[in-house]
């Protein structure tokens, strides 16, 4: 009896072909477990957190009453969902809310520029300069809340009950206790 026949099966029963690709997928997945490598999630699991707030800035926001959005949660002591480059973080607490005036710059006669209120009524833009607090894992580039490094001019998504805005951030401060 030949070790291989000739339709290249192994001793006339194991295709020699289907004998390498289950070798290929065992060593594969014995890999992937024995050996998973040094990469990982940005955020490893046991990382020491470091207190953080991050500076937003919301600018036209149309909405006919800013109040009520504070009125379902959106306020100072509340708790806002944020959205990080299309991966959810969670609940993050709110720090502060300020509504931004509405102003609009006006040519003086000898030439100058003031900052004069906008006398419009019916504006439903609204600005806000907003002060989130939570836990961030500081590492060598940057802090990261999730698994999303946070830098100055991204843009972050809040959501709550009757609110879906972006706002893009202006300050970090890291809280060094």
């Amino acid at each position: 009896m030949a070790i291989l026949d000739s339709k290249g099966r192994l001793f006339g029963k194991i295709n020699i072909l289907d004998l390498f690709a289950g070798l290929v997928i065992l060593l594969v997945i014995f890999g992937i477990f024995v050996f998973p490598g040094t990469g990982g999630s940005i955020a490893q699991v046991g990382a020491k957190k470091t207190p953080i707030e991050v500076d937003l800035v919301v600018r036209g926001l149309n909405v006919r009453d800013p109040q009520q959005l504070s009125d379902q949660g959106f306020k100072s002591g509340g708790k806002t969902k944020v959205i990080i480059r299309n991966q959810p973080y969670g609940e993050i607490g709110i720090k502060s809310v300020k509504v931004l005036p509405r102003t609009l710059t006006v040519g003086q006669p000898d030439g100058s520029v003031k900052e004069l209120d906008d006398p419009r009524k019916n504006n439903f833009s609204t600005d806000m300069l907003l002060t989130l607090e939570g836990q961030a894992e500081v590492t060598k580039d940057g802090p990261v809340l999730g698994n999303s490094k946070v830098k100055i001019g991204m843009p972050f998504e809040l959501e709550g009950f009757n609110y879906n805005f972006n706002a893009s951030v202006i300050d970090l401060r890291l809280q060094n206790k």
